[in-house]
């Protein structure tokens, strides 16, 4: 079999990459090109990966299922929108791959006949005294923990009594012990929406992922807007 050419393709890319020539590998779960030469796909070229283990990274940080609300102020600057497409890819891999593609709250795989799917999601460290919101650590995540983590979002979707539930099922928490739970964290949330936390992403750049621009304020509103009519539409299509 001919060497393969590994691209790094963002999802938004993949039926342009496609059209050009690229290739899916299901089993690596990677785009590829089929040959040498293929300049059209050259823009896509893998860089190096990610280390399993970015720079100051704490793995140990937030273990397990828990409502982890970002505050209102930070909305829409996270990871996934202050890096690259391509450099969000790399990361992704890496973040499902070292996890052993599997859940790291439930434990549960990725199944596409279920609908169920593997998300990145970040662990933040707050310092009230400096404002500075602090990148710990990126975990796997499933469809259904990620859903429960961000239980504000679940909420505004309509699916809030589902996340209530997986969270118990994961925790062993009763439906009591997840109201409070969910109450504390949504308390937590309000005191630190007041403020507006600077981002420190340096587990990030020390590990050579390019930064990008943060949205502006009108463009985090007009983001959220758009985020819930496609998180609506998945809801729809998969029958929540």
């Amino acid at each position: 079999m001919a060497e393969r050419i590994w691209l790094d393709i963002p999802y938004s890319q993949k039926d342009e990459a496609k059209a050009l020539g690229a290739r899916w590998d299901a089993q690596a779960r990677r785009w590829y090109a089929p040959r040498h030469g293929m300049a059209a796909l050259d823009r896509w070229t893998a860089l190096p990966p990610v280390p399993d283990l970015l720079p100051g990274e704490d793995r140990s940080w937030g273990a397990g299922l828990f409502v982890d609300l970002v505050p209102s102020s930070c909305w829409f600057t996270n990871v996934r929108t202050c890096v690259s497409e391509k450099d969000w890819e790399r990361l992704r891999r890496m973040i499902t791959e070292r996890a052993g593609r599997r859940c790291e709250a439930c434990g549960r795989g990725e199944d596409r006949g279920a609908r169920r799917h593997l998300e990145a999601h970040e662990r933040w460290a707050y310092d009230d005294a400096t404002l500075t919101q602090r990148l710990r650590r990126l975990i796997c995540l499933c469809g259904d923990c990620h859903t429960a983590t961000h239980f504000g979002l679940a909420t505004v979707r309509g699916v809030d009594t589902q996340a209530l539930a997986h969270l118990c099922t994961v925790t062993g928490m009763t439906s009591v012990q997840a109201r409070r739970h969910v109450d504390e964290a949504f308390g937590l949330w309000r005191y630190r929406s007041r403020f507006t936390w600077r981002l420190d992403l340096s587990v990030l750049t020390n590990a050579g992922v390019t930064l990008a621009r943060p949205p502006e304020a009108e463009a985090r509103d007009r983001a959220a807007r758009e985020g819930l009519r496609a998180a609506r539409a998945i809801d729809a299509e998969t029958g929540r």
